[in-house]
């Protein structure tokens, strides 16, 4: 299965996460509405594709003006965009999410992905969020954090909490990751 950002984080949302105010957006239009509706003088714009290195190809920006909003959906919506991740044709961008700008404090990685050679899905997690996991995994394995999960009994509160742990997580954040790893 694959998810958008906009869709992961409503996820998050769900499960009383905190994330930036955004809405995903068909139109130039729609995003210039929606940047009125979350206010305030600075906005991110991230293009929806499945797959990462949008940042690096021009996927994400940071805009001030009405003017760079809808120069960034021109240039993008309708169109593919080619990252490290995808084939030379690129991945599809049918919608632009747009939140508020957030100071970030820090940044966790959390995937999930099927171990074929054990047949079990196996969380990763790690504390060099963000950007190029894929770096993270071939430079510094060690800080990517795993727990297979055990088709017959399903995660195990105590895998979330032994991975919330290492990953410096406080009391109030430790349990809403147990949530979400628990589903």
């Amino acid at each position: 299965m694959n998810l958008h950002e906009y869709q992961g984080k409503a996820l998050f949302r769900e499960y009383g996460l905190p994330v930036s105010s955004g809405v995903a957006c068909d139109t130039a239009d729609e995003v210039l509405a929606a940047a009125k509706q979350i206010g305030g003088d600075m906005w991110v714009v991230k293009a929806q594709v499945h797959a990462g290195g949008r940042g690096k190809a021009g996927g994400v920006k940071l805009v001030k003006t009405e003017a760079e909003i809808r120069e960034f959906c021109d240039r993008l919506i309708g169109t593919r965009l080619v990252t490290y991740q995808t084939d030379a044709h690129g991945q599809p961008v049918s919608k632009i999410l747009i939140e508020s700008c957030t100071d970030i404090a820090n940044e966790l990685y959390l995937g999930a992905v099927v171990d074929r050679s054990t047949r079990r899905i196996v969380f990763m997690a790690s504390t060099e969020g963000g950007v190029e996991i894929e770096k993270v995994a071939e430079e510094t394995p060690e800080k990517i954090l795993k727990a297979a999960i055990d088709p017959l009994v399903g995660p195990q509160p105590y895998q979330a909490r032994q991975m919330g742990f290492k990953l410096g997580l406080n009391a109030t954040q430790l349990k809403q990751f147990t949530n979400i790893f628990m589903g």
